[in-house]
């Protein structure tokens, strides 16, 4: 059953033109629908002018029109249930042959894909990087490995005298605060109109000197 229905080709297989028309027919139903309501309301209007005008016969001919106006309406929304329901049905159909089609789409790629990669080719593949890998490694430890002069260098004596610059660094900042004291700047309020006087300079006086001279040769 499953190959007469996806073994077709796409031409007898598509359903779009079907589904198109279908839903022609199905507008067409539902004008002729709406016609058929408009007359059974013209002869219900009828029927009230009979009834009015006491013309019994003609009233009842009206309805009579109306209900069989009714039974054609019925049976032509039966038509329209009928048709969405096949177009309901084709448009799941569709959705199930392009779903099929793109499974099977999917499986050939992915059978080419395999086909083209080999297991064992793969492996080769990543032990060839893997030896590129360590190589490249060791090529990055020779060029970084110290050479002449360098290579005679004792680590443990560059750290020991790093560690002394670093102690000899600490003492002097924590010497320097104790040594150096801030100047304080002392600010002066001079009134505004007036100079500040300069203090007179202290000076020598001969004459106490030889004062003191003579008070030293007293003593003795």
């Amino acid at each position: 059953m499953f190959r007469k229905v996806f073994g077709k080709t796409k031409q007898e297989a598509n359903p779009l033109p079907t589904l198109h028309k279908l839903n022609e027919t199905l507008e067409m139903l539902e004008k002729k629908e709406k016609l058929l309501g408009k007359k059974a309301a013209a002869e219900v209007e009828k029927a009230k002018q009979f009834t009015q005008a006491k013309n019994r016969n003609s009233a009842i001919k009206c309805l009579k029109r109306k209900k069989l106006y009714e039974q054609q309406i019925e049976q032509l929304g039966n038509f329209q249930l009928r048709i969405h329901d096949q177009m309901i049905m084709l448009e799941s159909a569709n959705a199930t042959t392009e779903t099929v089609d793109a499974l099977r789409s999917g499986t050939a790629v992915m059978k080419a894909m395999n086909k083209t990669t080999n297991i064992d080719d793969l492996e080769k593949t990543m032990d060839e990087i893997n030896d590129q890998t360590e190589s490249m490694k060791q090529i990055q430890e020779a060029l970084s490995a110290p050479v002449g002069a360098a290579a005679d260098f004792d680590e443990d004596e560059l750290e020991a005298e790093l560690e002394e610059l670093e102690e000899a660094e600490l003492e002097e900042e924590l010497i320097q605060p104790a040594t150096t004291a801030p100047a304080t700047s002392v600010s002066v309020n001079v009134p505004v109109g007036r100079q500040p006087t300069k203090p007179a300079p202290q000076r020598v006086n001969r004459e106490e000197d030889e004062l003191a001279a003579l008070q030293a040769e007293m003593a003795l």
